[in-house]
């Protein structure tokens, strides 16, 4: 996975304070489901400031195959 996706607009986020044991020394994190601007959802991670429902998102990168995005400025 090396594509880079395109934009999107946040359709739900939510912060994950008690996460999974592969992932618990990196909470509290943020995920969101993104629509995407070319169509569809994904699910993804959220670096930077944190995003609310409605915010514009740019693709950031993957990171061991999970899609990251940030706020759009």
């Amino acid at each position: 996975m090396s594509e880079a996706l395109p934009g999107g607009i946040v359709y739900t986020e939510t912060m994950i304070h008690s996460a999974p044991e592969a992932f618990a020394s990196q909470a509290p994190y943020q995920i969101a489901i993104i629509t995407l601007n070319g169509g569809g959802r994904i699910t993804a991670r959220l670096s930077g400031e944190a995003v609310r429902i409605g915010d514009a998102v740019g693709f950031l990168e993957y990171r061991d195959g999970i899609p990251f995005f940030r706020k759009s400025s």
